[in-house]
């Protein structure tokens, strides 16, 4: 039974969140995928969402760019936590996305993350957060996760100040 419930309006969205799937097996999270849009399978999106707490879910990831109707619509059908992911378009690189997210009105929240592949990411994570709560598994999991990040920069600084800070750009850039 899956956890996180996961809808795109469109298949082009897939590659764009890849990381919110990577991170949710990661964490040995179950998570559904589905396409269904607001505007072009209402009855569908409607249908999917009204039973996604009796399926199990705990948390909602809606997927959407342009108008990014997806995810208010979605949280207007459920009390299930909803986590609006926008997508980058070709419109000031998904500005009108995450605004259509993030503006909803006074009743009916949507957690927005940003565009592009860190929203996928931060999505996951954020329902990792959510789902933490009463699972000391995945609290554990998450707590680790953090530490494993928090090394890596310290590595990261601590090579910095080793090679020098030319000495390491020339590294990174492959010169």
């Amino acid at each position: 039974m899956s956890e996180v419930g996961i809808i795109l309006g469109s298949d082009s969205d897939l590659p764009k969140v890849k990381d919110c799937f990577k991170i949710l097996a990661e964490f040995n999270v179950e998570f559904e995928v589905i396409v269904s849009s607001a505007h072009r399978t209402p009855e569908k999106t409607m249908e999917w969402v009204k039973n996604a707490r009796s399926s199990g879910k705990k948390v909602i990831i809606a997927v959407a760019g342009g108008a990014a109707h997806l995810p208010g619509v979605v949280a207007s059908h459920t009390t299930l936590p909803v986590i609006g992911v926008p997508v980058e378009s070709n419109i000031a690189g998904g500005l009108d996305s995450i605004l259509s997210i993030l503006q909803m009105p006074s009743g009916i929240p949507v957690a927005t993350m940003p565009a592009g592949k860190a929203g996928g990411a931060n999505a996951a994570l954020f329902a990792v957060n959510i789902l933490s709560i009463g699972n000391s598994e995945i609290e554990d999991k998450l707590r680790s996760y953090r530490e494993d990040m928090m090394k890596k920069i310290e590595k990261k600084n601590s090579e910095i100040q080793e090679m020098g800070l030319n000495n390491y750009i020339n590294r990174i850039e492959g010169k």
